[in-house]
């Protein structure tokens, strides 16, 4: 009997539990704004900010919400890639053979360009052949309509509203039409896959015409890429980096500690780990040929990307500006692997 009444007085708090969580999920729902409401306040604050209102009507008029964009974002990665199992994916044959083909076809442009930002045309290619497929893939979602999705579904709001009105600046500006403002669930642009806040920092008008157009324009698309490598202090004497061999025992504590971490952080550690080539070889690092590491007076940071059975990697600067576009290790080492595959590296 003590046991059933137990029972029953559990069975009770659960669903008096059950009851509260319920009623606070229908308390939110009922309190958030329906999406045409959510706009409509948006739109009125987009009039208080001053922006035109033939600007404004078309753009609200075109919002739609996305169901797709707030699962996608919301997704969680199934499966769990090492970068041995992601690098074959990303630099693939084909990747490596197309990469290739179009650095010779725009080598002309490219070596100006290169010249003039101070960043190897190889570098270039890679991240134009990574973000998009070299132009094939740029995402066919309207990017207002992306970006007021995900403030609407609110997880980072504020975030988003902010690059809604940086492509209201960009629109506002004459760069791209709304119809042609296209980009990925998550807002990233063009070509070169360029936020608006990093399209309003970095794009470039690479052929003069008054328009930084990273869609269309092959020189706008170059141009912007090696600017923002170059704004966050690319160095064109340098590589980005090498895999490299570590002796039997190496203190691990030498490299850069895992962890996700804001990009503050992640520099203070990057500093702890970094010293010279020379203290490297002292330590016992070599190329993956077993042979010493190169005489030259540059600092490098270690890089373990899947931790310390896995490969290890010396970074040099430039993987710091390579980490301010996309911070993730396996993508800027995809990004080192296909630039030392499309010619020889330094």
């Amino acid at each position: 009997m003590f046991r059933t009444l137990i029972s029953l007085a559990t069975a009770a708090v659960f669903s008096a539990g059950v009851l509260t969580v319920n009623a606070q999920e229908q308390s939110t729902n009922e309190t958030k704004p329906s999406f045409a409401d959510y706009t409509a306040t948006l739109k009125q604050e987009a009039l208080s900010k001053g922006y035109a209102a033939e600007l404004v009507e078309p753009v609200f008029a075109s919002l739609t919400y996305h169901e797709r964009i707030v699962s996608a974002d919301k997704a969680q990665p199934e499966v769990v890639e090492t970068l041995s199992t992601y690098l074959p994916k990303r630099v693939s044959e084909i990747r490596i053979k197309m990469a290739r083909e179009r650095y010779q076809q725009y080598l002309p442009e490219l070596e100006k360009i290169g010249e003039k930002y101070g960043v190897q045309p190889r570098f270039i290619i890679a991240l134009w052949g990574l973000e998009s497929s070299f132009g094939r893939f740029m995402g066919t979602y309207s990017v207002p309509s992306a970006l007021v999705t995900l403030a609407y579904e609110g997880r980072r709001e504020s975030f988003f509203k902010q690059e809604f009105y940086q492509a209201l600046d960009i629109l506002a500006q004459g760069h791209i039409s709304l119809d042609e403002m296209k980009g990925s669930w998550a807002g990233a642009m063009g070509q070169s896959q360029f936020m608006p806040s990093s399209f309003m920092a970095y794009a470039q008008d690479g052929d003069g015409d008054g328009k930084k157009d990273i869609w269309t324009n092959q020189l706008d698309v170059f141009s912007s890429i090696a600017n923002y490598l170059k704004q966050q202090g690319w160095d064109n004497s340098k590589t980005w980096g090498r895999e490299v061999l570590l002796p039997a025992n190496f203190d691990n504590t030498q490299a850069i500690a895992r962890g996700s971490l804001q990009r503050g952080e992640w520099l203070e550690r990057w500093n702890k780990s970094e010293r010279s080539l020379a203290d490297w070889h002292k330590l016992g690092v070599q190329r993956l040929n077993k042979t010493p590491l190169p005489p030259r007076d540059i600092n490098a940071a270690l890089v373990l990307p899947d931790g310390e059975t896995g490969r290890a990697f010396l970074a040099y600067d430039n993987y710091k500006a390579l980490m301010h576009w996309n911070r993730s290790y396996y993508f800027v080492t995809s990004v080192g692997y296909l630039a030392d595959l499309i010619v020889t590296s330094e």
